[in-house]
C-alpha cells in the first residue's frame, strides 16, 4: 500500500462530490480523464458534466506538477507551500447564435468573485451544416489549492451548478 498524495486525496473528494450529484440526478457526467504524464511526472484529472437536458457543460480539472509532488514527498518548511494542486474550471456553451460575452463575464464574476481571471474563447465550425459555435469560458484561480482547502472543492461544485444554471438561461 502507498501513502496517497495530496493530488490523490483531492481527486477522490472532487470525484465523490460530482458523482453524488450525478446519482441524485442533479447533473450528468459526460466524460472523465485521469492522466499520468510519465515524461513530465505530472498528474491531471478532469471531469465533464452538464445539467440534465442542457447544452452547457462544466469541466473541473485538478493538476499536480513535478514540483508539487517533490515538495510533498521531500517535505521541508521551504517547500511546503508548493504541495498541492492547481484547479481550473471551464464552461462550454454550444449554440448556433452569438453569445453576449460581457453578460457571460458578468455572470461568472458575480458567482466566482471579482478577483478571478476569466478567459473567453470562441470556436466556430464553418464547414459544418448546423454552424454550431462553442464558447469556452475558463475560470482560473491562479494559485495552488492544498489539502487544507479540500472542503472548498466540494463547495466549488455548488458554484459550478449555479454557473451552469445561469449560463443555460442565456
Amino acid at each position: 500500500m502507498f501513502d496517497p498524495t495530496a493530488f490523490d486525496n483531492m481527486k477522490v473528494v472532487l470525484e465523490g462530490a460530482i458523482y453524488d450529484r450525478d446519482l441524485r440526478g442533479e447533473l450528468v457526467i459526460t466524460d472523465r480523464n485521469d492522466v499520468m504524464n510519465m515524461a513530465k511526472m505530472s498528474r491531471s484529472f478532469d471531469i465533464v458534466f452538464q445539467l440534465p437536458d442542457k447544452m452547457v457543460s462544466g469541466i473541473m480539472k485538478l493538476e499536480s506538477k513535478l514540483h508539487n509532488l517533490t515538495a510533498e514527498l521531500l517535505s521541508s518548511s521551504a517547500t511546503n507551500q508548493l504541495a498541492g494542486c492547481y484547479v481550473e474550471l471551464k464552461f462550454i456553451i454550444k449554440t448556433s447564435s452569438e453569445v453576449d460575452y460581457q453578460k457571460v463575464k458578468h455572470i461568472l464574476l458575480g458567482i466566482w468573485g471579482e478577483t478571478r481571471k476569466i478567459e473567453l474563447s470562441s470556436i466556430s465550425y464553418p464547414l459544418e451544416a448546423n454552424k454550431t459555435k462553442s464558447t469556452v469560458l475558463t475560470v482560473d484561480f491562479d494559485r495552488l489549492v492544498t489539502e487544507d482547502q479540500m472542503d472548498d472543492l466540494v463547495e466549488m461544485t455548488e458554484f459550478m451548478m449555479t454557473s451552469l444554471e445561469q449560463l443555460s438561461r442565456l
